[in-house]
């Protein structure tokens, strides 16, 4: 097709035009490049005849506008053609042979990788076409979607920088699509395909994924921050323009040659500042770095060069520089990140790159497709995806798609800390990393054997938070050992990243299965008398849809099964809304359910006063009894309080429920623990560290050198009180830590 009269300028709903897209690869690729694109077109445009968006827009328009954004990250010419001919092969029955004739083998491959993905999508995404589409993934699981993805980018990225394009163009449309259809394609692309565009660097991607997903999940939050922005843009950019200015003309001075020029900064990742500043008890006008500019020089010198003038023409802020040169992100990502007190003491916040940091900075992955053709693409890109190399060995290890999704979050998506081997080696693990996650991403071996850990030369506990500059030593064991049990407990914080508890499962898995029930079993006691719960096996492994109590036990005792998450399975069953059912008579009780205050759900009767025992204290999570009293509404007991069993007024009893209110309840505590200098010190740092507040303590000091601590913590329910008791037997010299059941015992004592 001659290249003349493949040009139209025909506007989609969007303003692009094939003109648009073939004077923009004319810009990097060569003209029999541009014909091929051209014919791509054609064969697109010639497929969706008839078809429809659900805007009423022919359908074509779709993978015009996904091949534009393709383009403007100067990708090669196969994936242009791919992204025009993505939807071919799914929607219009198109051979995958005949893209191989026309278009060649490498064009073919990757429509062919991008089809996979498509059926393999786990909602209904595209803002699509009038006419039933075979969708042939409707049985597919989220997880094991993402598992697919994931290696297929492992197979060649750029069959996902197209589905990213794709997606891109289906959010910039999505308000064809019902709102319920908005939100969950909005949920979706926050949760995997914002994440995905970071961790291959493509930053004009993730922010415009991540604002248009933001603009539907949380409407209200994202017209306020517009607002606000709107509000003071002018004044804004009268500032940067001042700044710049100021900045520009001190650089000429110094002598380096540099490129100044004014930072957006995007709604959502303003959303997050705001809810950083929240915590600190800020407001979002006090946000600093909505004000930033960018600096691009020639030469790494020239950063640092630059960055001394700009602290000296202006005061830094303490504790915000950071240098992402000597320490790049997992996607590469370089520069020298500062904030200072600029103009009229207002905060300013700076970067400074090369312009070869800039591109990748802006492109991801797809800069080292830039500018070349074919199969020339830049050979260090296999060393930018070594991430990617790591995912699919960890995949081997993962059992179940679940567990692939919940390492890929945690362990790809994550923010990240750098640490340091004793050697210098870098190892990049997700932010909230412990030592022991460490050892495990140096060597699975060297986990098991962990016996203990020195950061910058200082003894640390195993559940210490690693911090970007750590360095990081591992003591282990001589031999063959084994790793414990309690390492999976999420509670106590030894482990964080999915790899490292994957390979602590494993090697329990390996273990006898009598052994590991028998484990289990004595685990589970314990966790059930520290809750103060008598609850039968069989309902407990119910809880966790596993009919067999042995099987349950067994999943408990390999890993599988997290003991901490116990208590978060009894609250959420409590939580449940239930039915009414007969009762018996109390002078003058209707039989309406009732919503009374404090969260709890009165059943069979009317608006009664309602109160929570002080004799065992109840929180969300545990069985509960209404008890009618004469004068004071109904009191609300744990179904196995001493003072309800004993009773001899049965017909005083009522049914209640944990309704959905939220509040604090008053737990006692006691903790019984080696005496030692310090130690009141250490629990009360604990509690704190959970925002757990203390009503009441009393410590008793006992002649075998062993002293007793009874607290009444304030909680918000069954899951958080076992957090804090898992954490409290977790510190040093702490022999147990567990619910008191008659709660008038701190009080007394």
């Amino acid at each position: 097709m001659a290249l003349a009269h493949a040009v139209s300028d025909d506007r989609t709903a969007d303003g692009i035009t094939l003109g648009d897209l073939l004077r923009r690869v004319a810009e990097y690729l060569s003209l029999e490049r541009q014909e091929l694109i051209a014919a791509a077109y054609a064969f697109a445009d010639k497929s969706h005849a008839g078809q429809l968006r659900k805007s009423g827009e022919p359908y074509v328009n779709h993978p015009l506008n996904a091949a534009y954004l393709v383009a403007d990250l100067r990708l090669d010419a196969a994936t242009v053609c791919a992204a025009l001919l993505h939807d071919v092969v799914e929607d219009c029955g198109v051979p995958l042979e005949t893209i191989e004739h026309r278009f060649g083998p490498d064009v073919a491959k990757l429509v062919d990788g991008v089809t996979k993905l498509s059926r393999i999508e786990w909602t209904e995404a595209s803002a699509g076409v009038l006419e039933p589409k075979r969708r042939l993934y409707r049985n597919a699981s989220p997880a094991e979607n993402l598992r697919k993805m994931l290696l297929a980018m492992a197979e060649d990225v750029r069959v996902v920088i197209v589905k990213l394009a794709d997606r891109l163009h289906n959010m910039r449309t999505l308000d064809a699509l019902p709102p319920d259809r908005q939100r969950a394609i909005a949920h979706e692309t926050m949760e995997i395909y914002a994440p995905l565009a970071n961790r291959l660097g493509i930053w004009q991607f993730k922010w415009e994924l991540e604002d248009l997903s933001f603009m539907y999940t949380e409407p209200e939050e994202y017209r306020e921050i517009a607002d606000f922005i709107a509000a003071s843009r002018t004044a804004r950019e009268a500032y940067v323009r001042e700044a710049q200015a100021i900045l520009e003309a001190e650089l000429q001075r110094t002598g380096t040659a540099t490129e100044v020029s004014g930072r957006p900064k995007h709604i959502y990742s303003i959303h997050r500042k705001k809810l950083k500043y929240a915590e600190q008890g800020k407001d979002i006008s006090q946000i600093y770095d909505i004000l930033a500019l960018r600096v691009q020089v020639s030469t790494i010198q020239d950063c640092y060069s630059a960055l001394g003038t700009v602290h000296h023409l202006w005061r830094p802020m303490p504790g915000t520089f950071d240098d992402y040169i000597a320490m790049p992100r997992e996607s590469g990502y370089q520069s020298l990140h500062t904030s200072v007190m600029a103009l009229r003491g207002q905060p300013l916040e700076i970067q400074i790159r090369t312009k070869e940091m800039h591109q990748v900075a802006e492109y991801g992955v797809a800069a080292h497709w830039r500018y070349k053709e074919g199969d020339s693409k830049d050979v260090k890109l296999d060393e930018k995806l070594a991430w990617l190399r790591q995912l699919l060995d960890w995949q081997r290890d993962v059992q179940g798609a679940e567990e692939f999704v919940e390492s890929v979050k945690t362990d790809l998506f994550a923010d990240r800390v750098i640490v340091y081997t004793p050697k210098g080696e870098i190892k990049d693990l997700p932010a909230g990393a412990t030592p022991l996650d460490f050892a495990y991403r140096i060597h699975t071996d060297l986990g098991h054997r962990c016996i203990g850990a020195k950061v910058n030369g200082r003894l640390v506990a195993l559940s210490h938070t690693l911090k970007t500059g750590d360095v990081v030593e591992i003591m282990a064991g001589k031999g063959e050992r084994a790793p414990r049990l309690d390492w999976l407990n999420l509670n106590l914080g030894y482990i964080q990243t999915s790899n490292a508890r994957e390979k602590v499962r494993s090697w329990f898995r390996r273990r006898d299965r009598d052994e590991s029930i028998d484990r289990a079993r004595e685990l589970l006691k314990r966790e059930l008398a520290r809750l103060g719960i008598t609850m039968i096996e069989l309902d407990i492994a119910r809880l966790f849809k596993y009919e067999a109590v042995d099987d349950f036990l067994a999943a408990l005792g390999y890993g599988d099964v997290n003991v901490g998450s116990i208590a978060a399975k009894l609250a959420a069953a409590h939580e449940q809304p239930v039915q009414a059912a007969p009762l018996p008579a109390h002078g003058g009780a209707v039989t309406t359910p009732s919503e009374p205050a404090k969260g709890l759900r009165v059943m069979g009767v009317g608006a009664l006063l309602t109160r929570l025992a002080a004799c065992c204290h109840p929180v969300p999570g545990d069985d509960i009894i209404g008890y009618v009293t004469r004068t004071r509404g109904v009191t609300v007991h744990r179904a196995n309080c001493p003072n309800i069993r004993n009773s001899d007024e049965p017909e005083r009893m009522i049914r209640v429920d944990w309704g959905s209110g939220s509040q604090m309840y008053s737990v006692p505590v006691r903790i019984t623990a080696l005496d030692r200098v310090g130690l009141l010190r250490d629990i009360a740092t604990t509690v704190s560290a959970e925002k757990i507040n203390i009503l009441q303590t009393y410590q008793a000091a006992q002649p075998d050198g062993t002293a007793q601590f009874l607290l009444t913590l304030e909680t918000t329910g069954m899951s958080q009180l076992s957090r804090i008791l898992a954490k409290l037997e977790g510190i040093t010299g702490v022999t147990s830590a567990s619910r008191m059941m008659e709660g008038a015992g701190a009080a007394e004592a």
